[in-house]
């Protein structure tokens, strides 16, 4: 091998040890940057596909607003604990959990609140949870949920009633036909059908819903809703073993 052959691989070892030293020290420099500041947000949401009541925009501009969006800032002081009582204490959010990944990336994954029923007092309209929680209404809410109507307490709806719509839920044949509840009074309450053509259902107190539903389905089953070509506009079950209809 000539000496301008070895000099020429001693150069070229050379040149590449100066990239890989600029390139290390490129990479730490990164890395020493990265440890000390939060790199990115990410906001994940766990039960995107079913509902999407709250965004990723309204979630980072509620952490600007509290001062606590964490992009760019230390890692040591960022309060996690802070960010997620933030995003918990969000309306629409009912679980959240913050943790930051090994390259300093903040993320947040939460769980939206699932509505069971919605009131309509004379002075409000909400949401009842499925923890039993009042829920605001967000026009975002498109969920297909028992509509109750008329003289209602937070309580008897969070209660009896959120019990009664669960049942429902648990109703194939009840949960396709029923289209809304008005309660006249806590003893007094009507049912409506989706069917316009069907009478209204008169229930009279909100006890034994099951059983009076039950009995029901087989009158209407039997297909009793009517006599000749007359339909009845009211079926009352408020008697044991009775289904009275009226014209």
């Amino acid at each position: 091998m000539t000496k301008s052959k070895i000099y020429t691989i001693i150069a070229s070892i050379g040149v590449a040890c100066t990239a890989l030293i600029l390139i290390t020290a490129v990479m730490y420099g990164y890395m020493m940057s990265s440890k000390e500041s939060c790199q990115s947000v990410e906001f994940i949401i766990k039960d995107a596909d079913k509902r999407m009541y709250v965004t990723e925009s309204e979630l980072t501009q509620l952490l600007v607003q509290k001062g606590i969006y964490p992009a760019t800032k230390n890692i040591d002081s960022i309060g996690l604990y802070r960010i997620e009582s933030a995003i918990q204490n969000h309306p629409m959010v009912q679980t959240a959990e913050c943790y930051l990944t090994a390259y300093n990336e903040l993320r947040v994954a939460l769980t939206q609140r699932e509505p069971l029923l919605r009131v309509q007092t004379a002075t409000e309209t909400y949401f009842i949870d499925a923890n039993r929680r009042k829920m605001p209404m967000r026009e975002e809410i498109k969920d297909e949920v028992l509509i109750v109507t008329g003289a209602i307490t937070e309580q008897l709806a969070a209660s009896e009633l959120a019990d009664f719509a669960l049942w429902l839920q648990d109703s194939k044949y009840w949960r396709e036909r029923v289209k809304y509840v008005h309660m006249h009074t806590t003893e007094m309450m009507h049912i409506y059908l989706k069917d316009e053509k069907q009478p209204r259902i008169i229930m009279g107190e909100l006890r034994g819903y099951e059983r009076k539903l039950t009995k029901l389905r087989t009158f209407f089953e039997n297909g009793k809703t009517a006599v000749g070509d007359k339909i009845y506009n009211e079926l009352d079950v408020r008697f044991d073993g009775q289904v009275i209809g009226r014209y």
